[in-house]
């Protein structure tokens, strides 16, 4: 599946979710049944994925935890606030380019719709965004 037709997907399934449970849970009730209902449409979902960076001679482990990781390619950080803040883009913006990815969003379940609340943000990976001395270190259970 293309990444278009993935991202397709996700967006109904957060739309759907949305529609039906409205704003006011807790972020931790969108997660769960976002990814269960992504799961029952066949589709890989690994929740709370740790990144690993080194820098400067230190390795630091669980630095980064991606909310909601699709297939391994595209990334969700999952809100349930009032208002986002430039600071949950950039957030995915990070994790984007520490992943080597190039796709994610922020889906904030507590905008009162939930176009207000979703935000697409695209990486061009081609790009080296991270310093020499910035590196993510591989996981041996996922390859980044």
């Amino acid at each position: 599946m293309d990444i278009e037709g993935l991202a397709t997907r996700v967006i109904d399934a957060g739309f759907k979710l949305h529609k039906a449970l409205g704003p006011g849970l807790l972020e931790s009730a969108y997660e769960l049944i976002l990814s269960e209902r992504l799961r029952a449409d066949g589709l890989k979902v690994d929740r709370q994925v740790p990144i690993n960076i080194a820098y400067d001679g230190l390795s630091i482990e669980r630095a980064f935890v991606i909310d909601l990781l699709i297939e391994d390619r595209i990334i969700l950080e999952l809100k349930s606030v009032e208002q986002t803040h430039p600071v949950h883009t950039k957030q995915v913006l990070t994790d984007l380019r520490l992943t080597g990815l190039s796709l994610g969003f922020v889906m904030n379940f507590g905008a009162p719709t939930f176009k207000d609340g979703l935000r697409r943000v695209v990486a061009d990976h081609r790009t080296s965004f991270a310093s020499s001395r910035l590196r993510v270190m591989q996981n041996p259970e996922r390859q980044w």
